[in-house]
Formats: structure tokens, C-alpha cells, sequence
């Protein structure tokens, strides 16, 4: 069964779904993702780091956005988050730079985080909640040009010559 869309309840504004991505997820219906990797642990980096291979199955996807652009909506809103910012700079492995060129590279936002601290925990989830309402705000605008219905009177020679016919659209 197909997923209501975005605006089909009335008790809210919109309905917004976060997909948050660790080595694997699940992408279908996701308005909004965050690549999440450890600053302690190259690996994690590396596994959102885009590989640019074309495999035949998801299983043989190694990287993040290439899963993200095989399997998730073309407009999906992204941002790369570096969690463990709290973490003394002796255990980094991933420098700041390092994913913000990445987040560059594939124009998406980038922040560091700290789920210990929650150092900009919140700041990542209303950026993205921010920029997906930003997305379907415009989408419902493009979509939302009045529509022109012409509604026009049979003559009577339409009508069979019957001079009193009325529409049945207006009942005129």
C-alpha cells in the first residue's frame, strides 16, 4: 500500500519522514537523510565516501549516495553529519575539512555533532525539517496554479432545439 503523501492528514502541517543512515536502511518513502559517520573512525567516513562504480545489486553498493541515488526520491533533502565532535582531537581520524569538502563535493549541508553533549543535535534535525518543509512548501505552490474551467451554455441548436434545456454541469 502506497504511503499517504505529505500534506493528506489536516491536525499537521506536513508529515516528515527522517531516514538516518547507518551501514545500512531503509530508503523508500524517506524525505530526508542523514549520512552519519564517526569523526573517530575512518571507516565510517569511508563508507559514505562516494566510490563511483556502477554495481548490479544493493548488496554489492558499498557507499552511502550511491545507495541514496539509486534507492531514495531524486529531491530527497541530505546532510553529511560527523558525530563524536566531543571526543578529545588525539582520537580524530576524519578532520572537519575533510567532510566539509565532502558535503561540498555533493552540495549538501554538513555539521559536527555530539550525541554525548548534543552539540548541534537539534541544529541538524531543524535544518533538515527546515529545508524539507522549504521543499514542499515550494512543490505545492508550483502545483497550486488555479486551474481555468470554461463552462459555457449549449445553444440551442445543441440542445436539439429545445429552447428551456438546462446544463447538467450548472443547472442553468
Amino acid at each position: 500500500m502506497a504511503a499517504p503523501p505529505a500534506r493528506a492528514r489536516a491536525d499537521y502541517d506536513y508529515l516528515i519522514k527522517l531516514l538516518l543512515i547507518g551501514d545500512s536502511a531503509y530508503y523508500r518513502g524517506a524525505m530526508g537523510i542523514l549520512l552519519v559517520y564517526d569523526v573517530t573512525d575512518e571507516s565510517s567516513f569511508n563508507n559514505v565516501e562516494t566510490v563511483r562504480l556502477n554495481f548490479s545489486s544493493c548488496a554489492d553498493i558499498r557507499n552511502w549516495i550511491r545507495n541514496i541515488e539509486q534507492h531514495a526520491s531524486d529531491n530527497v533533502n541530505k546532510i553529511l553529519v560527523g558525530n563524536k565532535a566531543d571526543m578529545d582531537e588525539s582520537k580524530r581520524a576524519v578532520p572537519t575539512s575533510k567532510g566539509q569538502a565532502l558535503a561540498d563535493e555533493y552540495g549538501i549541508k554538513f555539521f559536527e555533532t555530539s550525541a554525548k553533549t548534543n552539540l548541534n543535535v537539534e541544529e541538524v534535525f531543524f535544518s533538515i525539517a527546515r529545508d524539507i518543509k522549504q521543499r514542499l512548501a515550494e512543490s505545492d505552490s508550483k502545483g497550486a496554479e488555479p486551474q481555468t474551467i470554461k463552462i459555457t451554455q449549449p445553444d440551442q441548436a445543441a440542445a436539439g432545439g429545445q429552447a428551456g434545456a438546462k446544463s447538467a454541469c450548472c443547472g442553468s
